[in-house]
């Protein structure tokens, strides 16, 4: 078995772990500064709606040696107004310009084949409305609206309403984070950037709801023994998931990756840029808000249950007892961990890992005679 596999091994076994529950709100101010500069880098920026939703003229030129700064500057020199100019893969020119008409439209294109030297007929140009951006618009809020509604239905019947809020709010957190690269990036927000926001909706939910099956499972019958709190048992299946989480992500990453570094990048910008760039941080946003903001969300919402208050008591009070040496171990009632009943504990744990107290064998206590 390889390093990474013994690794996962011991992670599900409870062997080794992390304490990401124990340490969440460092995850939790981490998210907040994070999400605050997202907001305040949409506030200050903005987005830089494309001309799908504003409207105005695309324009399509034939391969030129003209650099992109120059037709940058021809083509607003023609229009009056500022241009968005993207150099394509085989050479040829994408030039961009809002509040154009059809008279104006024709103008600049003739205009712009003296500057760049080519054939008027070879320049293509289309009128874009912004209606039709505002229809894609509302229809994505729409979408996304029913998407959420459907969520918390849905995981509030397979869970509970907790794991459904839980699960909410990182959704949110996601989404938030994403919108600010665009502003803070300054990409441009076409309807390929709404195509791959509505797509990481499922990936972020992904690792969340993996997750929350396990600690469903683990958490059954929790208030029958005396060993675990509700935020250990919690911690326990967020690390037997950790090792899956992270593989899954690297390799829904790796893809997303070629299309935004190298065909965004090298073959020219355009739909690439536009989804590639939400995907790969809604990837990135998606995993890590599931590791450190879902699960401990819902320890925190679950501990403030009667029941779990009532459970932690108890099992620090048999703790203390123990260390104190009041408890006779062999007295306690034999319980094994809810998550895993095969497992072993250790003589000792690393710094970080959630580990139960050790049986003890039974002493005799002589023989009659």
């Amino acid at each position: 078995m390889s390093r990474l596999g013994t690794i996962g091994a011991r992670l599900y076994r409870g062997e080794v772990g992390y304490d990401f529950v124990g340490k969440r709100m460092i995850w939790y101010g981490v998210s907040i500064l994070i999400t605050i500069t997202a907001i305040v880098g949409l506030a200050v920026q903005g987005l830089n709606m494309g001309i799908e939703f504003k409207g105005g003229a695309v324009f399509t030129t034939p391969k030129t040696s003209v650099s992109v700064p120059q037709a940058q500057e021809y083509a607003e020199e023609a229009s009056g107004h500022p241009a968005i100019v993207q150099q394509l893969g085989n050479g040829t020119l994408r030039i961009q310009l809002s509040e154009l008409n059809t008279t104006q439209a024709d103008s600049v294109a003739t205009e712009l084949a003296q500057d760049l030297d080519v054939p008027k007929g070879q320049i293509a140009w289309d009128l874009v409305g912004p209606s039709w951006g505002e229809q894609i618009a509302n229809k994505a809020w729409t979408g996304l609206g029913v998407f959420m509604v459907l969520v918390v239905i849905y995981l509030a019947i397979a869970f509970e309403w907790r794991m459904a809020v839980a699960a909410l709010i990182a959704l949110i957190h996601d989404l938030t984070i994403t919108v600010g690269v665009y502003a803070l990036v300054g990409f441009e927000v076409t309807p390929g950037t709404v195509i791959g926001l509505l797509t990481i909706l499922g990936y972020s939910l992904y690792d969340t709801v993996v997750v929350f099956d396990g600690l469903k499972e683990g958490s059954k019958d929790i208030t029958k023994q005396t060993r675990w709190t509700y935020s250990e048992i919690a911690n326990r299946s967020l690390n037997s998931t950790l090792v899956r989480s992270v593989n899954t992500t690297v390799v829904a990453l790796l893809p997303v990756a070629g299309l935004l570094f190298i065909g965004g990048g090298f073959l020219g910008g355009g739909m690439l840029n536009d989804i590639s760039l939400s995907l790969f941080v809604g990837l990135a946003a998606g995993a890590y808000s599931s590791i450190f903001i879902a699960t401990p969300l819902v320890a925190d919402l679950k501990e403030r249950d009667p029941q779990m208050k009532a459970l932690k008591k108890r099992v620090l009070a048999k703790r203390a007892a123990q260390a104190a040496g009041k408890g006779d171990p062999a007295d306690a009632p034999d319980i094994e961990a809810i998550d895993d009943p095969d497992d072993e504990p250790q003589d000792a744990a690393p710094a970080g890992a959630v580990v139960g107290q050790r049986r003890q064998p039974i002493r005799g206590r002589g023989k009659r005679r």
